[in-house]
């Protein structure tokens, strides 16, 4: 998700969230075999997965190469060995009003930027399409490159699409981001009508048979950024489990674009996952209180930060809109990092341990939590969860095993869809037809 300067304020006047029912509180699971084990070696041993990363918008429009250093950016290949980041997903969003008309066009520059940067660096990275070549590549000490696409707009409204990106190497697909599209509602747009009620219609007949291609086909279903009702009926019309990429929770930070508690329970009741977003303004109501009030207080300069962001990078425009986001960082401090940490205990002890990971949205923000400043500072969070009673076991789990058994039972559920529906993949069938 690439947020732009100082727009979450307005969407956090989008719909209210919806009513919320108790659910059961799942105890993490305590192992005393690791008990002993270090934060530092757990992290050290664990295969660690992200699975959303905005790079691949730095590869395409600045040329960046990953061996250098990233500067103030998240992501680079030295910070991914500092944070034993065992796999990736590259994120592959197309800004909806930038590249209204040609959104297929500017997804598969990204994508192939992202088979370029691997191509640069294969003693470093490896392009991956399955849990086995995820597993493959933890082996040979390489980072497991994967894609995902951000917004079903990048589609143009044609499932062919769909199945060429799947084609090319993406594995999980958003149905929406902020904007609403041909598959569905968004949670960014959601209106309300005169009784104060979001009028939310959910996904389109086109929506659902996207969802039930991606099943087929082996790609993950991505329920961020949906409405709630489009996360309701991507639940009933999936066969297989769904991912959350990027999202926090509803409870603890009460924006749209995070998951209410109901959700979380309905999510592991699907058995998927949710990756936590460390996103400032959707794990801290006081930071996004505070962004608010600057944003309120010093328009002018809200307004001139938007106009830079949408203008040529030059280096005059990339200066000066340095120093507008110096200004609003001194009004608007980083959250701390237990403000991060909270969401993943609320979402662990909501869904259980099973159902929870890493969704950084790296590359895609412009602010992310006190000592978390790019890939290099992920051990923080098993440090921290430790801290809490979070044992060894859970933290394999939440650091990457719980995404790779989701992915896994993707797999599993497409290989039966395609027997279903291919009597020549199905032997009892296939000899039938002599």
């Amino acid at each position: 998700m690439r947020v732009k300067l100082f727009v979450i304020p307005l969407l956090l006047l989008a719909t209210a969230a919806m009513a919320q029912s108790p659910a059961k509180k799942h105890a993490a699971s305590k192992s005393t075999a690791k008990a002993a084990q270090s934060p530092r070696s757990v992290h050290q041993s664990a295969l660690v997965i992200d699975t959303h990363a905005d790079t691949p918008g730095r590869f395409v429009d600045e040329n960046f190469d990953p061996a250098s250093d990233a500067g103030k950016g998240h992501w680079d290949l030295a910070k991914v060995k500092q944070g034993n980041l065992g796999a990736e997903f590259f994120s592959i969003w197309v800004d909806p009003e930038r590249y209204k008309d040609h959104a297929t066009r500017r997804a598969l520059d990204m994508i192939d930027a992202v088979y370029e940067m691997q191509r640069q660096h294969p003693d470093q990275v490896m392009m991956a399409y399955s849990v086995k070549d995820i597993e493959a590549a933890h082996r040979q000490h390489k980072l497991a490159a994967l894609l995902g696409v951000e917004g079903g707009h990048a589609l143009e409204g044609d499932l062919r699409v769909l199945r060429d990106f799947y084609r090319l190497g993406v594995r999980y697909m958003t149905l929406t981001w902020a904007n609403s599209n041909e598959l569905g509602q968004s949670s960014g747009d959601v209106q309300l009508n005169d009784k104060g009620k979001p009028k939310d219609p959910g996904l389109t007949d086109l929506g659902r048979e996207a969802v039930r291609e991606m099943n087929r086909m082996g790609m993950m279903v991505d329920i961020s950024h949906v409405s709630d009702r489009s996360f309701y009926h991507a639940l009933v019309v999936s066969r297989a489990p769904v991912i959350a990429s990027h999202s926090s929770a509803r409870a603890v930070t009460n924006v749209p674009r995070n998951m209410t508690d109901d959700m979380l329970v309905a999510l592991a009741r699907n058995g998927g996952v949710a990756q936590v977003n460390f996103y400032c303004g959707f794990i801290s109501d006081e930071y996004n209180a505070r962004a608010k009030a600057y944003e309120t207080e010093h328009a002018d300069a809200v307004q001139r930060a938007r106009e830079l962001w949408q203008a040529p990078r030059t280096p005059a425009n990339e200066a000066e809109l340095a120093r507008l986001q110096a200004a609003r960082d001194l009004a608007v401090p980083r959250p701390p990092l237990s403000a991060l940490i909270d969401h993943f205990d609320h979402m662990i002890k909501v869904a259980g341990v099973d159902h929870v990971g890493i969704g950084s949205d790296f590359d895609g923000v412009e602010c992310l939590p006190e000592g978390i400043d790019g890939v290099q500072d992920l051990p923080k969070i098993t440090e921290e969860l430790m801290k809490r009673g979070y044992s060894a076991d859970d933290m394999t789990k939440i650091l990457g095993g719980n995404l790779l058994r989701v992915f896994a039972e993707v797999e599993r559920v497409s290989g039966e869809l395609q027997k279903e529906t291919n009597p020549d993949q199905r032997p009892e069938l296939a000899a039938g037809k002599k």
